[in-house]
C-alpha cells in the first residue's frame, strides 16, 4: 500500500490501510465495465459511458460546511458561503461514513492537484461509486506508475452517494452535506452523486491553502497560450463564454476553469475539463464535441434507442455535463503551465444591453470588477426568474473563496501591475436591448474584440468613455462593425438605453454597499476601498 502521511488521523490510516474491499486505482476501462455490470450506466455509440447522478443534479452550496476548529476559526471568511459546522458533527460524520464504506466494495484512487511541480497537492479519493471515480482520473493529475510507489497522501477525499446524514443529529441542512476539514485535511461528501462538489472541495481547499502559505492567486478562469508565449486568461461565471473562448485553435489551452498565479508562472490546477453540454454541436463548440469519446464520463444526459446522445434534451437538468482528461483535446500545452499573462479578459453576459462588447479598464475599474463579478440571469433558466436579474459573485468565484475577497483582490492587483497586465472587460451577453428586444452579441465579434486586443492593435486606436460606467470604449476594431462597440448606438430609443444603463449602475452600486460592509467589518482587511471605488459606475445611489 501507499506511504501515509502520520499526521493524518488514526481512523483514516486504518481504514486506508486495512479495507480489503477498496480497489485500488483500476483504469478508466476497467471503472466502466464495473459500472455496466452494476447497471449504473450505459455506453453512447461511440463507447462515451454516460451515467446518471441521482437527485442532484449540480452543486449544493447551502449544504457545503468548513469545520469550525482553531485552525479555521479566526482566518474563514464565515457567512452564507462559508458555513461553520462544529467538530464533533464532522467527527460523528466521518466515522459513519467510514463504516459504511468498510461494508461495500469502494474505489480507491491516488492523484494530485497542481500542474506546478513546486505545489503539488497529493490527494486519496475514496468513493462509493466506480463512476466517481472515473471523475476523479479525468479532473485531478494522474501519476505515473513510479509516482505512486512514492506517493505520500496529503488530503483525503471519502465520497459516499449512498450515505445520507440525519439533519437532527448530525448538524446538517438537509441529508446531502460536504464538509471540508482544514486541520484534519479530510472533505467529506454524502448524500449526493454530483460528481463536481468532489472538484470544487478540492478547488476551495486550494483557495485557503494557497494564498497563505505560497502567496499563490487561485483563480475561477480559464487560460490558454499564443505563440509568442503571452498567457492570456479569462474570468467569468457560468454561462458568460470561459470554456469558449479559450479554446481558440490558433492556441493553446493551458486549463478551462482553475488555475494558481505564482511569482512566474500560471498553472492548471487540474488535470481535466468539466464542460457543459446543454445544445452542445460540432459547429459551436468542436473542441468539447470531440473529446466526448471513450474514456469521457456523461452526466444526465438523455441517450436514444439507438445509444446517440441528445445533447438538446433537458430532460433531467439543464446542467448536463461531460468530465474528460485535458489530453482529450490536442490544442494544448504540457504540462499546463504558462508564464504570467499578458492580457486579462473578464467576461460578463449581460442582459440589460448596457455594457459595451469591449472595453480596456484601468486598475481602479479592474479591482472594482473583479470584487463585484458581475453576470446577469436571463428569463426561464432559474424558476420564478421571469426577466433579466443581475448576479454578483466575488473574484468570479465566491462560492469556493474561503477566505475574504479582498485578499485575493489584493493579490490580483499587486500581480496586474508587476506583470503590467492588459485588463479588458467583455460584454458576451446582449446589445441593442434588454434580453428578448435586443440580440446576443455574435460570437464571430467577440473572438475578433479578443484577438485585438491580444495582438496589440487595440493599443493604437482612439478611446471614447461610457457616459455611466466611464469605461474606456475603443472606437473601431478589425471585422467588427464600429456601431455596436458604443452600446447606445445599438439602441432604437438612445433615451431608453440611459434609463436601462442607470438602473444597472444602480445595481452595481447596491451591490458594493454590501461588499462596503463586508470589508469595514474585517478586522484583516488591507485593501484601499476609495482606490477601488475610483474604478465605480457613476454615483447614482450614494454609498
Amino acid at each position: 500500500m501507499n506511504t501515509i502521511d502520520k499526521t493524518m488521523p488514526v481512523d483514516l490510516i486504518n481504514f486506508i490501510n486495512n479495507t480489503p474491499s477498496i480497489l485500488w486505482n483500476l483504469s478508466p476501462d476497467e471503472l466502466t465495465n464495473i459500472t455496466i455490470q452494476k447497471n449504473m450506466g450505459e455506453l453512447t455509440k461511440n463507447e462515451t459511458l454516460a451515467i446518471n447522478t441521482g437527485q442532484f443534479t449540480g452543486r449544493a452550496p447551502k449544504d457545503r460546511f468548513i469545520v469550525h476548529d482553531k485552525e479555521t476559526e479566526d482566518a474563514i471568511d464565515w457567512g452564507d458561503i462559508n458555513i461553520p459546522i462544529k467538530e464533533i458533527y464532522y467527527k460523528n460524520l466521518k466515522t459513519n461514513i467510514i463504516n459504511y464504506l468498510e461494508t461495500k466494495q469502494s474505489y480507491g484512487r491516488n492523484c494530485f492537484a497542481c500542474a506546478d511541480q513546486s505545489y503539488k497537492l497529493n490527494i486519496t479519493l475514496i468513493t462509493e461509486f466506480p463512476w466517481s471515480n472515473i471523475f476523479g482520473y479525468n479532473m485531478f493529475l494522474r501519476l505515473s506508475s513510479e509516482e505512486l510507489k512514492d506517493f505520500k497522501n496529503e488530503w483525503t477525499i471519502l465520497c459516499a452517494p449512498g450515505y445520507k446524514a440525519n439533519p437532527k443529529i448530525d448538524g446538517t441542512r438537509k441529508q446531502n452535506f460536504s464538509i471540508i476539514n482544514f486541520t484534519e485535511k479530510v472533505i467529506l461528501i454524502g448524500g449526493t452523486g454530483y460528481t463536481g462538489e468532489i472538484k470544487k472541495g478540492i478547488f476551495s481547499v486550494l483557495n485557503y491553502i494557497l494564498p497563505i502559505k505560497n502567496k499563490i492567486l487561485p483563480m475561477h478562469c480559464s487560460a490558454n497560450i499564443g505563440t509568442s508565449n503571452d498567457t492570456t486568461l479569462f474570468f467569468g461565471l457560468s454561462g458568460t463564454g470561459k470554456t469558449t473562448l479559450s479554446a481558440d485553435p490558433h492556441r493553446k489551452l493551458i486549463g478551462d476553469d482553475e488555475h494558481g498565479w505564482s511569482n512566474t508562472s500560471i498553472f492548471n490546477f487540474e488535470g481535466g475539463c468539466y464542460a457543459k453540454c446543454i445544445n452542445l454541436s460540432q459547429d459551436k463548440e468542436p473542441d468539447i464535441f470531440k473529446a466526448i469519446k471513450k474514456g469521457a464520463l456523461l452526466e444526465n444526459i438523455s441517450i436514444d434507442k439507438h445509444r446517440e446522445v441528445d445533447f438538446m434534451d433537458s430532460y433531467k437538468t439543464e446542467n448536463t455535463r461531460v468530465s474528460y482528461p485535458i489530453n482529450h483535446i490536442n490544442n494544448i500545452v504540457t504540462p499546463s503551465i504558462g508564464p504570467v499573462p499578458k492580457n486579462i479578459f473578464f467576461l460578463t453576459a449581460d442582459a440589460f444591453g448596457v455594457l459595451p462588447p469591449i472595453s480596456k479598464l484601468d486598475s481602479h475599474q479592474a479591482m472594482y470588477h473583479f470584487i463585484s463579478g458581475y453576470t446577469s440571469k436571463i428569463a426561464g433558466t432559474e424558476e420564478g426568474i421571469i426577466e433579466p436579474q443581475a448576479t454578483f459573485s466575488a473574484c468570479f468565484g465566491a462560492p469556493f473563496m474561503p477566505l475574504h475577497p479582498t485578499l485575493y483582490a489584493n493579490m490580483l492587483g499587486q500581480k496586474m501591475s508587476k506583470a503590467n497586465v492588459n485588463v479588458w472587460l467583455i460584454n458576451t451577453g446582449w446589445s441593442g436591448g434588454e434580453y428578448g428586444v435586443g440580440s446576443r452579441i455574435s460570437l464571430k465579434y467577440t473572438r475578433s474584440m479578443i484577438s485585438s486586443a491580444m495582438n496589440g492593435e487595440l493599443d493604437n486606436v482612439i478611446y471614447k468613455k461610457h457616459d455611466f460606467f466611464k469605461l474606456n470604449m475603443p472606437i473601431s476594431c478589425s471585422n467588427v462593425p464600429s456601431q455596436i462597440l458604443d452600446p447606445i448606438n445599438t439602441w432604437s430609443n438612445p433615451e431608453e438605453y440611459k434609463t436601462q444603463a442607470a438602473n444597472l449602475s444602480r445595481l452595481f452600486h447596491e451591490n458594493f454597499k454590501k461588499i462596503k460592509k463586508s470589508i469595514n467589518n474585517n478586522p484583516n482587511n488591507k485593501i484601499d476601498l476609495d482606490n477601488i471605488l475610483l474604478g465605480s459606475p457613476k454615483i447614482i445611489d450614494t454609498i
